[in-house]
């Protein structure tokens, strides 16, 4: 007993892969049960890297440590492996569990790199190293960032001069005048995530403004902002274009296995440069994305494969810029092998082996019980005691670190069967059987086995092996019986016993046969087997060795269930994936047999392999492939397709020759192509059963060169400045080109000139060419034509066109400008037509004189046809000065002389409020109050008077000085309580009543009393003579038409829309409304009954809410 307690600790390993940190491995170890000691400490949880805000309000960093282990562990930490004194005087460390705590932490003293120890009396453990560190972002210089001037069309940077930082990753984002408004990155735009400045490659007038850059740093949660750079676009005319400059450049980039790594670029140039990526020597990664509109490539986990030389490509029509750089693939220490948990014997031989793979190679560190051991491996010729302990195998190299702990313990001891007795084992006769036999014992025990009472003994059925195990050969019904291991060592001996039953054996009674279907059709595959009765029998189906699922494909194979000995498989609507050899399992649980067939499934090809280009012309390639398996049926022939690059997924059937290409060709021409055009490839085979799967697409290749034969279309121009010949075309679509340096030769000659002069424009895209010279003549007429041409040579020219020559700009000022307010918010201006007969019309420009300058100046447009126009969008009560000008295709003529305009107040906010309301006869007098205008408003002048029918929306308007109106009262009404005209007709129903009241043939009125009967006659319009001011009335509304009468005023017609004499047909109720008369009408009250703001202005009052 006294050999028990000294049993050594087991080992144990804890292996964790993390790229990122040191890494450890573990396990508790799996010691026996009771008669365990316990175990060394097993890390739960380690530091990690720690960066700790300078501003952080919480004045404290927790460093975590905690160890599994039996008995618990102790804890001790280390930084700067110098063991911490947690009771120092002043010291800002404390201990809690086995978590670090700092409280109050400073830089000066707590930055550094921290390890824990854990101990118990199996061992010591060390953690993997973290470092403390202090994250800072610094506010931005608070100096004024100067202007930056740019002319259209040019690139400019925009510096964001990072302020200092830890640490080094950040994120960048730029703002356009104020916050949160985010500049959009584009083709044309691009921030880099290196530096933070911001790039535009063309600036235009939509640049202008003021940029701030925001810095942000995640580690920290801290964002900071830089005062505003103002960037001021120059205009030069015309724009001009620049070849494409790569100012961000990709550098050398080393990645490690399975990071995502970011590769940038972009360009300034005009126009805005394309962006292309390649990897020089091979194709781009299938694990790419280019983002950014070009600008950035990802390149997801990356593999060691992946590393090489890339090449960024910038190309506008103006020229190309490249850059190429290296990426470099490296790898984070992985465990190849590693020491894992184990018990040996006392004496025994034992080797710990590890051995890590990474790039660069990892160095091998070992440490026993936190302590370093300089040994490069540990092999053991005769264990003892003393080489018990906790051990840690460290892998390092400059990527990062990774830990193998284990614990080793030796122990001695008689044999035991307590926890792992000889079991009882089922075996099928004729077959073959192992009885294990695993006492616990140190040293290694002598075996023996006995059947009954028989001592057994090696022969040509039985072996006992040297682990102690009995195997038996060829079993009969006679070997079964109790069987009994005997186990001995120098320091006891131990038995165990355990039985053995033989079976009937598993037998096939019915195997599959092989069968020869089509694709789509259904097949049985047979299967029966006997077995012994007492045991369950499993029927288990493979293909080709994989074991069929027949849950997740019961789409295509379905059997009878287990248990029966029938186990027969059904293969439906077979695919060519089905074919192949089908193998049979009939399974108990002491016993199996198989047996297999072939099934073979008749298709379409497959896809035809090695599709290449071997020749190529200007209109044509030649095609080389290899045949793909004609799936037991012979291919008949080839279809090849095609697609250009500009066609992204769109194949089209290609033109071959010969046309059709047979099934025993492996070639084919493909023939009209269009030159200098890239194109991929790919060939489909068919068969009577159907047509395969296509090729992969070929690698993508160019055809030769030729002469464009293209011209350009819709050639003209005409117009522009003042001698000038502008000419204008639409381009040729790229795949017209046929080649490189493509451009396009512009010819023109005067109407009566023999000799046409031409000139070369370079852009490709370019879609008009301005020839300038001083002795053209306006107007002057000129025959034009445009034809392509390329490096290869010219192509033909387009159709003549006749074109005119720039006009020359309006020479003379307008005349007789004049104008006046309409309104507080509207004018107008007049002026005498200028006698040139080059005017295609007119500009007005007007501002305010104190508020505004002439920079600010809204204008209006007119035909040249036109000698007046309204302003609107005025200001009230304000000083306005305009100028009108004449203008052509040319430009503009000089301004004519300033007009003053001041426009009015603004019309009255108050509504009339109705004070009475009485009937005199046929009339109905209605009085309202005063309208008081406020100090800003304009004086009154009057009111007017809106009587309509409700629900209809045509009325009759009525204008007066005074403030009460005698209203017509509609014929055939009665008016109750004792007026005259009492009608006498029908049901009476009057009452007496102090305010009156109407009725209809005996019935009250709703709401609006004042509706005309059926039938009576409508009675002559009302001429209105309201002021000029209301002029800008909605004709259509209504039924008002102006007629102009006498002086300055005008007057307004109401036609409703019954002629005099016709009947009115139903909706007998009336509506009145009452108005300030001003010179200028707005409505503050929106009337259901009429547009407020279109028709009479001011603000109204309804009459017929008042009855």
């Amino acid at each position: 007993m006294l050999h028990l307690t000294l049993l050594l600790h087991a080992l144990v390993l804890v292996l964790s892969l993390s790229p990122a940190d040191a890494s450890v491995h573990g396990e508790v170890p799996d010691f026996y049960g009771d008669e365990a000691t316990g175990y060394g400490p097993v890390f739960e949880e380690q530091p990690v890297e720690t960066i700790y805000p300078e501003e952080s309000p919480e004045a404290k960093i927790t460093m975590s440590c905690r160890a599994r282990a039996s008995p618990p562990a102790t804890y001790k930490w280390m930084i700067n492996n110098t063991e911490i004194d947690l009771n120092a005087e002043g010291s800002h460390y404390s201990l809690v569990g086995g978590n670090l705590v700092i409280s109050y932490p400073t830089k000066a003293q707590h930055v550094g790199k921290y390890s824990c120890l854990a101990t118990n009396i199996h061992g010591t453990v060390i953690s993997r190293e973290a470092s403390v560190q202090f994250g800072y972002l610094d506010l931005f210089s608070s100096e004024v960032r100067e202007s930056v001037y740019i002319k259209e069309g040019q690139g400019a940077v925009l510096l964001c001069a990072t302020p200092p930082h830890y640490p080094d990753e950040l994120s960048f984002r730029w703002i356009l005048n104020e916050f949160p408004t985010f500049i959009a990155m584009d083709k044309r735009r691009f921030v880099s995530q290196t530096t933070g400045d911001l790039y535009i490659s063309k600036v235009d007038s939509s640049d202008s403004g003021n940029y701030s850059c925001i810095v942000s740093s995640p580690s920290i949660s801290k964002s900071v902002f830089s005062n505003f750079i103002p960037l001021v676009p120059l205009a030069e005319r015309p724009i001009r274009k620049y070849p494409a400059d790569l100012r961000v450049k990709f550098p050398d980039t080393t990645a490690l296995v399975g990071q995502n790594i970011t590769l940038e670029c972009f360009a300034l140039g005009n126009p805005v440069p394309e962006i292309h990526w390649k990897k020089l020597g091979g194709p781009l990664p299938p694990n790419h994305e280019v983002r950014m509109a070009g600008a950035h490539l990802h390149l997801y986990n990356v593999q060691v494969e992946d590393g090489g030389t890339y090449q960024c490509e910038a190309v506008n029509s103006k020229g190309k810029d490249y850059h190429s750089a290296r990426v470099s693939v490296e790898a984070f220490p992985e465990w190849v092998e590693h020491i894992s948990s184990t018990e040996k014997d006392l004496s025994s031989a034992y080797t710990m082996s590890c051995n890590a793979s990474g790039k660069p190679k990892p160095r091998i560190r070992w440490l026993k019980n936190g302590e370093l051991l300089d040994r490069k491996e540990m092999r053991f010729s005769s264990l003892t005691f003393d080489d018990s302990g906790m051990y840690q195998c460290i892998a390092e190299n400059h990527h990062g670190v990774i830990y193998a702990n284990a614990e080793l313990r030796v122990f001695a001891s008689a044999p035991t069967f307590e926890h792992n007795p000889v079991k009882r084992v089922l075996a099928a006769r004729n077959g073959r059987v192992v009885i294990e036999c695993r006492p616990r014992a140190a040293p290694k025990p002598i075996f023996s086995w006995s059947k009954d009472t028989e001592l057994l003994s090696n022969s040509t059925r039985v072996f006992i092996w040297e682990d102690g195990s009995l195997e038996i050969l060829n079993l009969t019904r006679a070997d079964e019986g109790r069987y009994t291991c005997f186990a001995e060592n120098d320091r006891g001996k131990a038995n165990s016993t355990g039985a053995l039953l033989v079976t009937d054996s598993t037998k096939i009674t019915l195997a599959p046969s092989s069968s020869d279907v089509k694709v789509g059709e259904d097949t049985w595959m047979q299967c029966a087997a006997s077995h012994d009765p007492s045991l369950d029998i499993t029927f288990i189906w493979s293909l080709d060795g994989r074991v069929i699922d027949l849950d997740k494909d019961s789409q295509h194979y379905e059997r009878t269930p287990n248990g029966s000995s029938n186990g027969e498989l059904l293969i439906k609507n077979a695919q060519l994936k089905h074919a192949g050899r089908y193998t049979c399992t009939a399974q108990t649980p002491i016993d199996n047999v198989t047996v297999s067939a072939h099934l073979v499934v008749r298709g379409p090809p497959g896809a035809p392999g090695g599709l290449r280009v071997m020749d190529k012309t200007d209109k044509s390639v030649t095609l080389q492939w290899s045949r793909g398996a004609d799936n037991h049926n012979p291919i008949s022939k080839y279809t090849i397709q095609y697609r250009e690059s500009s066609s992204k997924d769109v194949w089209k059937t290609a033109t071959t020759s010969p046309a059709d290409v047979e099934g025993d060709k492996e070639n084919a021409t493909v023939v009209d192509l269009l030159p200098w055009t890239e194109y991929e490839f790919r060939v489909i085979a068919t068969n009577t059963l159907g047509t395969g799967d296509p090729s992969s697409p070929s690698p993508k290749d160019k055809t030769l060169e030729a002469l464009p034969v293209v011209a350009p279309s819709d050639v003209g121009g005409g117009g522009g400045t003042s001698r000038e010949l502008t000419i204008t075309w639409t381009p040729v679509q790229p795949q017209y080109y046929y080649g490189p340096n493509f451009g396009y030769i512009v010819a023109f000659k005067p109407r009566d000139g023999y000799e046409w002069r031409k000139v070369i424009v370079a852009d490709p895209q370019a879609k008009r060419y301005v020839h300038k010279d001083s002795s053209i003549p306006p107007s002057a007429e000129f025959q034009v034509k445009v034809k392509a041409f390329n490096r290869k040579g010219e192509g033909p020219f387009s159709l003549t066109a006749v074109i005119y020559s720039a006009q020359d700009a309006p020479s003379k000022a307008p005349v007789s400008v004049d104008g006046r307010a309409l309104s507080a918010t509207e004018a107008i201006v007049s002026w005498l037509p200028l006698s040139q007969t080059n005017i295609d019309g007119y500009q007005v420009k007007y501002w305010r004189t104190n508020e505004d300058n002439e920079g600010g100046a809204q204008s209006v447009v007119v035909s040249g046809r036109e000698n007046h126009t309204r302003l609107e969008g005025m200001k009230p009560d304000s000083h306005y000065v305009a100028e009108v000008r004449g203008y052509n295709s040319a430009g503009y003529g000089p301004a004519s002389e300033r007009l003053q305009i001041h426009t009015k107040k603004p019309p009255p906010s108050q509504a009339p409020r109705i004070i009475g309301k009485k009937f005199k006869g046929q009339s109905i007098n209605i009085a309202w109050e005063q309208v008081e205008p406020k100090a800003n408003e304009a004086r009154i002048d009057g009111y007017k008077v809106l009587y309509r029918q409700q629900g209809h929306s045509l009325g009759t308007l009525y204008t007066t000085i005074k403030r009460y109106i005698d209203l017509p009262m509609p014929t055939g009404w009665d008016l109750c309580g004792g007026g005259p005209g009492v009608h006498r007709g029908g049901r009476r129903g009057c009452r007496t009543n102090p305010n009156h009241s109407w009725k209809r043939h005996g019935r009250p009125v709703s709401q609006c009393p004042l509706p005309a009967p059926r039938g009576s006659p409508l009675p002559e319009p009302l001429n209105v003579a309201p002021s000029l001011s209301s002029l800008p009335v909605k004709e259509t509304l209504y039924g008002m038409t102006p007629i102009k009468t006498f002086g300055n005023s005008f007057h307004k017609r109401l036609v409703p829309p019954y002629k005099p004499g016709r009947h009115i047909p139903t909706l007998p109720h009336w509506n009145m409304f009452v108005e300030t008369e001003k010179e200028n009408w707005k409505m503050d009250k929106d009337i259901p009954y009429l547009s407020t703001k279109s028709l009479f202005g001011g603000v109204s009052t309804e009459f017929c809410q008042l009855f």
